[in-house]
């Protein structure tokens, strides 16, 4: 059975979510066995693993189909890890479905006003989810953050009054995030050039598994 079954969510497009999720994905397959969902009707998780070849080192991935939850049960019952990439919602069968089954839930969200105000109804959403799912974990995962902008302390501190925890480590504002998309790898894929981005995403994930 899986140890973690993580959805990244966001109802608002453009904030990374399918970058965390396919990099999140392939640093839990070097701690166990893993399978990345995508239940995004654009698809774009999937055509990123669809360009990668065999050495790349990217988990396999699964479409969510007409029955979500019986995909998601039947993948947990074989990997340790499965990792879904949302659409970009928060209401509608599919997300009702994925939202009943998993365990942790992580919202990307850009340092940007627009973001934050899309992060009010996303935080407001997870109170409802969480009658249906008791057990649900939830974390904020800020993305291209640069540490001496003030607008990214500044979201941080905006975003310490919802009731739904920040997390300590973030995604940098790099470029190898972006290479690795392009190359059709992860940021794992990418050696030293991509050294920093990596231990981003390696503090996210060692958090997400205490969460």
């Amino acid at each position: 059975m899986a140890d973690s079954i993580i959805a990244v969510i966001n109802q608002k497009g453009g904030t990374g979510k399918t970058t965390l999720a396919l990099n999140l994905a392939a640093g839990l397959a070097r701690r166990g066995s893993t399978h990345l969902i995508d239940a995004d009707p654009q698809g774009s998780i999937s055509q990123w693993v669809a360009m990668a070849d065999g050495s790349a080192g990217l988990p396999p991935v699964a479409q969510a189909g007409r029955d979500p939850f019986a995909t998601i049960a039947q993948l947990a019952y074989t990997y340790r890890y499965v990792v879904v990439d949302c659409p970009p919602a928060i209401q509608g069968d599919v997300v009702a479905a994925m939202m009943r089954s998993v365990q942790v839930i992580l919202i990307p969200v850009l340092p940007s006003p627009i973001d934050l105000w899309a992060s009010v109804g996303m935080a407001a959403a997870l109170g409802g989810v969480r009658r249906l799912n008791p057990g649900l974990r939830a974390g904020l995962v800020l993305n291209q953050l640069e540490s001496r902008n003030a607008l990214s302390r500044a979201m941080r501190e905006a975003l310490a009054e919802f009731d739904v925890p920040i997390l300590q480590a973030g995604m940098q504002r790099r470029a190898a995030y972006r290479s690795a998309a392009v190359e059709g790898v992860s940021v794992y894929g990418l050696g030293k050039r991509a050294q920093a981005a990596v231990a981003d995403m390696e503090a996210i994930i060692e958090e997400v598994l205490c969460l």
